[in-house]
């Protein structure tokens, strides 16, 4: 207690106290979510991503903890700077064009990682992480126990209710934009009431802190940005293509998903116009049921009325965004807001056709849709003698061991399937594959030289 009324003119009240503990858990796990959902477009959400951005997030927590520690005085006018610090790297560093233009002009992808997770998420969670064991210095408790307690209490409630609020409500609603200036605008509420370092003015950081407030303004919602929702961001925008009348991409994280011109009739992106010949020339569907994981730009249904389709896709806003700034009509088929794998394993609906084409960032896959266990529920909402199509982003050789492992695990359910790469002139592009329902084979022998009955098996086979 003496030592903390000797680096104050006063002691603060508990209220305040609590009250900058509970931003601080707010902020601090509101910045590590928003990190996360900014790289989502740009490198997509698998644990090879997620896992070193959250390890880099607590290795920089527990410095900033230890940081904080060492701390002896002014320690208000400490966690004032680091709230005024903190708020600027969550506003301006975490905006949407920022980032866009980071990873534009930083090659290859993971120099553009390693620069916005050390120079921008590092750093917040350095000067918040600071915060609880400054303020234990001020809190009126008789055991150091109870202190860090209480502080930890208020930071872990803070943390809790900003995981809760701003991925289910705020960036459910307002955006992505909206979340980050909820964060930075309550660092800088406190700001004002905090005092400035023994002999120097408050009045400088106040006054810093309201143009901060007017660049995060700026830099999250008066510069362009692209549409952006919880799950992914999108655009539409005027491309120009030899054969094609005025076409429009729809980007969705930055990936070409969805492609199509003002032709009559319209042309699509090369795998799509595969599906629809495969579909309905070469097949002959007619009054099928099929079932689209992964909506895009809704253009397999596109003016197609002689199949039923059901879309299923994990943003619930794609079909409103969809139809006004892409497709500028309505979605012709049904649309349900899910997990594609939740779905196929819960529904009780048999599919004549299904169609997988789930993607969160150019060629990155959500793992738990690569994995036996989906292949097989995919297989299971199959009505007898349907078929699987899926879309997959691999190199055309087929030879790294993402390519020769996806497609093994798949035929391991499936048993064989038809495999076409539709472009031969780049390294990677899309792969069609096609499987079929039925009996799964059981590891037929190969045949060899010294027991060959193919001759025979041919015959069987006719």
């Amino acid at each position: 207690m003496a030592s903390a009324e000797r680096h104050g003119a006063s002691m603060p009240s508990p209220r305040l106290l609590f009250a900058l503990v509970f931003v601080e858990g707010y902020a601090s796990l509101g910045a590590e979510i928003l990190a996360l959902r900014r790289l989502l477009p740009f490198l997509g959400s698998s644990i090879t991503v997620t896992a070193p951005t959250i390890g880099f997030f607590l290795l920089a927590l527990a410095l900033g903890y230890q940081a904080g520690g060492r701390v002896g005085q002014d320690f208000l006018p400490r966690v004032r700077v680091n709230f005024l610090v903190a708020a600027a790297l969550i506003a301006i560093g975490m905006a949407g064009p920022v980032v866009d233009a980071l990873f534009a002009h930083l090659r290859p992808a993971w120099l553009a990682y390693l620069v916005f997770v050390g120079g921008v998420l590092c750093p917040v969670a350095w000067l918040l992480g600071q915060t609880v064991p400054i303020l234990t210095n001020l809190l009126r408790h008789e055991r150091a126990g109870a202190r860090s307690g209480a502080a930890l209490y208020w930071s872990t409630l803070g943390s809790f209710l900003g995981s809760l609020s701003l991925s289910l409500l705020v960036m459910q609603w307002l955006g992505v934009s909206a979340a980050i200036l909820v964060c930075a605008a309550l660092l800088l509420a406190p700001v004002p009431f905090l005092p400035a370092a023994t002999g120097r003015p408050a009045w400088p950081g106040n006054g810093l802190g309201g143009a901060l407030g007017a660049a995060a303004l700026a830099a999250n919602l008066w510069l362009p940005q692209q549409i952006e929702t919880a799950y992914a961001t999108y655009r539409v925008e005027a491309v120009e293509l030899p054969g094609m009348h005025e076409p429009r991409v729809f980007w969705i994280n930055n990936s070409l998903a969805s492609l199509m011109d003002g032709g009559e009739p319209p042309r699509y992106t090369r795998y799509i116009e595969r599906l629809r010949t495969l579909l309905l020339d070469e097949m002959g569907f007619r009054g099928r049921r099929i079932l689209v994981l992964g909506a895009g730009g809704f253009t397999l249904s596109h003016r197609e009325p002689a199949n039923d389709y059901t879309y299923v896709d994990i943003d619930p806003a794609i079909r409103e965004l969809a139809e006004r700034e892409f497709l500028r009509e309505p979605v012709r088929g049904r649309f349900i807001a899910a997990d594609a794998r939740r779905y196929v394993a819960d529904t009780a609906e048999r599919y004549d056709a299904i169609v997988v084409d789930a993607y969160s960032a150019l060629t990155s896959v959500p793992a738990h849709l690569v994995t036996q266990e989906f292949w097989s529920a995919t297989r299971r909402a199959l009505a007898p003698g349907g078929v699987t199509f899926i879309n997959l982003i691999l190199d055309q050789r087929l030879a790294t061991p993402y390519a020769r492992k996806l497609l093994g695990t798949i035929q391991s359910v499936y048993g064989p399937c038809a495999v076409e790469p539709l472009f031969r002139d780049r390294q990677q592009g899309n792969v069609l594959v096609q499987c079929f329902a039925g009996p799964v084979p059981d590891g037929e022998p190969a045949y060899r030289d010294e027991r060959n009955p193919s001759d025979l098996d041919l015959l069987r086979s006719r």
